[in-house]
């Protein structure tokens, strides 16, 4: 377990914090539904502290990288970014993470419980490449999302307009150098900025003023689920295959060779893909977290559950894998007892 300190800006009265992706942080402040609305209609305003950084460098990096990953690196443009797979040669996958062309640099972003890892992984291939890859220097990360973000970022001079998904601008506020990112298109309405550690606090009472929402992780989880974003380690593990995970924006099929690549072109090409990320929907209380059988043979698996208000009430539903024969009689299966909907994502409440 890490232990990342909070910022003034996030320990009000109404404050609850605890352990969120392995760090602590707030989990609300105050009401879980509310701060989901605000995601979801309004601006939300959160810390990110167990998300981390590397930086490689070196003149191969681009060479080397973009033959490490499930996508295109070498034809990044200046400042913009690919999400990524890291996989093994049987084609599983060993960890995500973001990659953006900051010229003298690229920069890879990941959660924090990542790095330890792919660090180790990454530089076992580093062989006769004029390559280095190291943590990046701390910096603080604050997110902010929903439709009004936009609105309050150009309230603190912050302009956004015409940023494409994954997209990077140096930016400053009142003289605070601000790294500002835009979110990935399944994460609509998200933006990132990066800073000192010491101006953290500052910038978030800029934004709480400007008009965003303080939110926890409860409903930073509840919007992750709803969205069908899958968390790494939890959702994709490393006896996953990548087109199981449906995150199709992670894989390039035109870039050519690299670890893993020889799998995921069969499964594309022979179609053998036996099981899928997807929704689940629970009319009554939701199964426990793990694997499910009927008949002796495996239907799906469980891998994150969430409790959310709707229109018409509360809302059990959950992510996870089903498999394609599970669904030959339709949607509705049945998970050890419990009645179970299977749906695309992202789900529509």
């Amino acid at each position: 377990m890490s232990h990342t300190a909070l910022h003034s800006g996030q320990t009000s009265p109404v404050a609850e914090t605890g352990l969120y992706n392995g760090v602590e942080t707030a989990l609300s402040f105050g009401s879980p539904a509310g701060e989901l609305a605000a995601l979801g209609a309004g601006c939300g305003v959160f810390a990110l502290p167990w998300r981390a950084q590397i930086e490689v460098t070196g003149k191969d990096r681009v060479r080397w990288l973009h033959n490490m990953v499930t996508n295109n690196v070498r034809d990044l443009p200046l400042d913009r970014g690919s999400y990524n797979f890291v996989l093994n040669a049987q084609g599983r996958i060993l960890g995500d993470l973001s990659i953006y062309n900051r010229g003298e640099a690229l920069l890879l972003e990941t959660d924090s419980s990542q790095v330890e890892t792919l660090l180790a992984t990454l530089k076992r291939f580093i062989i006769m490449d004029k390559v280095e890859l190291a943590p990046a220097p701390e910096r603080a990360a604050i997110g902010l999302c929903g439709p009004l973000s936009g609105k309050v970022l150009a309230a603190l001079g912050l302009e956004t307009s015409g940023m494409p998904p994954l997209a990077i601008r140096q930016l400053a506020v009142d003289g605070i150098a601000v790294t500002l990112i835009s979110g990935p298109e399944k994460k609509p309405g998200w933006f990132e900025l990066w800073l000192s550690a010491a101006e953290r606090q500052t910038l978030w009472r800029k934004l709480v003023a400007a008009g965003a929402r303080p939110v926890g992780a409860d409903a930073l989880e509840m919007w992750r689920v709803l969205r069908g974003i899958p968390n790494y380690g939890q959702d994709i593990r490393d006896r996953d295959l990548p087109q199981e995970t449906g995150q199709a924006d992670a894989l390039n099929f035109t870039k050519g060779c690299y670890i893993g690549q020889e799998i995921v072109e069969r499964i594309r090409s022979r179609g053998q893909l036996h099981r899928t990320f997807a929704g689940f929907e629970f009319p009554g209380p939701a199964p426990a977290l793990g694997k499910y059988e009927a008949e002796g043979r495996a239907i799906a698996e469980i891998t994150s559950l969430a409790r959310v208000p709707a229109a018409g009430g509360e809302k059990r539903i959950g992510l996870g894998y089903v498999r394609h024969e599970a669904l030959a009689a339709g949607p509705e299966i049945d998970l050890g007892g419990v009645a179970a909907k299977v749906v695309e994502l992202p789900f529509a409440l």
